[in-house]
């Protein structure tokens, strides 16, 4: 275009730049709805939180760390601690591990089970709370090699002439036989009777202890295994 024709226009206006704070202002007009949507979330979250009930209290609990057999000598690998809450927590509970090393399980115990003492056959022989320790020797000495630590067994006592049996223990626990020193062998009727029988361990009741002593004297006792 001719230079003449130039000289008659207006300048042209400076380009000025929109302000920050009303580019901001745009900027959050626009994202509104997102933010707002952010917000709600929080607070929600929160007042859920806020009204979560507190956790139960725990404590530690010794239970088999895998499938044991009854008569199982623990080792700590046998073992492990685990979190009860304190409401389910089995009296007796145990929890210190060193507590049952090298006691034996009296019964099967599945993985898991928590530890008590009336599930362990320590060294010094003992059964289930409330019950009492008696030594048996069956007439057939076979019987003995049939038993396993944890069974259940009738006991029953036939008189040499073959007059019908009796029972004199009902349920009674089968015990794995502890490692007898030879203070308390004797006492445990383990050796030195000159009987080539093998002696089973058998946790019985206290009311059921006399009568099983008697008729071990005059009698042949037999097993029955039940439920």
């Amino acid at each position: 275009m001719h230079p003449h024709l130039l000289a008659g226009r207006p300048p042209k206006l400076p380009h000025r730049r929109r302000p920050f704070a009303l580019a901001l202002r745009a900027t959050v007009w626009r994202s509104r709805f997102a933010v707002g949507a952010t917000f709600l979330g929080l607070a929600a979250a929160c007042t859920v939180q806020a009204l979560r009930p507190a956790d139960p209290p725990t404590t530690p609990v010794l239970v088999a760390a895998h499938a044991l057999a009854a008569g199982t000598l623990l080792t700590s690998a046998d073992v492990r601690l685990v979190r009860f809450p304190v409401a389910v927590v089995p009296d007796g509970a145990l929890s210190d591990p060193g507590a049952v090393v090298d006691a034996s399980t009296a019964v099967p115990l599945a993985a898991g089970t928590p530890m008590v003492p009336g599930l362990l056959a320590a060294d010094e022989v003992h059964g289930p709370p409330g019950s009492v320790v008696a030594t048996v020797r069956f007439a057939d000495p076979a019987v003995a090699g049939l038993l396993s630590p944890g069974m259940r067994v009738d006991v029953l006592a036939a008189t040499p002439e073959g007059g019908p049996g009796g029972v004199v223990a009902t349920r009674a626990l089968v015990l794995p036989v502890a490692r007898p020193t030879a203070s308390n062998a004797s006492a445990l009727g383990l050796g030195g009777s000159g009987d080539d029988s093998v002696p089973v361990l058998l946790a019985v009741s206290p009311d059921e202890a006399p009568a099983l002593a008697g008729a071990a004297a005059s009698a042949l006792l037999s097993a029955v295994v039940v439920p």
